[in-house]
């Protein structure tokens, strides 16, 4: 079993349970193609190279044109590893969708976070900031970040100002509220990294397979 896909995040929409509204990112998941197959027996571990996204043919480097053009495939975007249990039968040119998630209850998602510049301790970490007027010449500065004679330097860690965002992260445990088979579609309950038509990766959950 594949217990791990590449998508895009589409958007946030909601959704109505019993006159409750539910908040719920909209993910694309597959359609995936199986491009390569790695086997305990070869590579050491059990694992399936997946394409997916469309690209123009003119974008693809030619060993990649090559390897695509090798197995009888259409080019794709992307291209990641992803594991599979021992003793999957997979094949390339094999297709992985969204019903791989049907019976799942939870997923966890991971994507690149929305790159944010520069940024001061105010908007990077929440600092409260001075006041903005009577007089006041501290506003949103990070304040004192340090003592003087000992230790006489900046400890390591310390919140400063830098760059924000544009990290992978990884939301886990989100509830799957709906599965579009017919449109690749993904409905989880709550957000997800990255802005929209962001890459991500999803994954079966904590909570498992239904049943399991």
């Amino acid at each position: 079993v594949v217990r791990e896909l590449l998508g895009r995040k589409l958007g946030m929409t909601q959704v109505f349970d019993e006159d409750l509204a539910v908040p719920v990112t909209v993910l694309e998941v597959g359609p995936c193609t199986v491009t390569k197959v790695r086997t305990a027996a070869v590579n050491g571990y059990e694992a399936l190279q997946v394409g997916y996204g469309e690209v123009a043919p003119a974008r693809v480097s030619k060993p990649r044109a090559g390897q695509f053009a090798k197995n009888g495939l259409t080019p794709t975007r992307w291209l990641a590893e992803v594991p599979c249990d021992p003793g999957d039968e997979h094949k390339i040119g094999d297709v992985l969708d969204v019903t791989t998630f049907a019976d799942v209850r939870s997923v966890d998602v991971r994507g690149v976070t929305k790159g944010r510049g520069f940024a001061g301790v105010i908007k990077r970490y929440g600092f409260s900031g001075g006041p903005a007027t009577h007089g006041a010449k501290f506003h949103r500065a990070p304040g004192s970040i340090g003592a003087c004679a000992f230790p006489g330097r900046v400890l390591k860690g310390k919140r400063l100002p830098g760059h924000y965002g544009n990290v992978r992260f990884t939301v886990l445990n989100l509830n799957v509220v709906r599965v579009d088979a017919e449109n690749n579609l993904l409905y989880v309950r709550g957000a997800v990294p990255g802005p929209k038509g962001g890459r991500i990766v999803v994954r079966v959950g904590r909570a498992g397979v239904k049943g399991e």
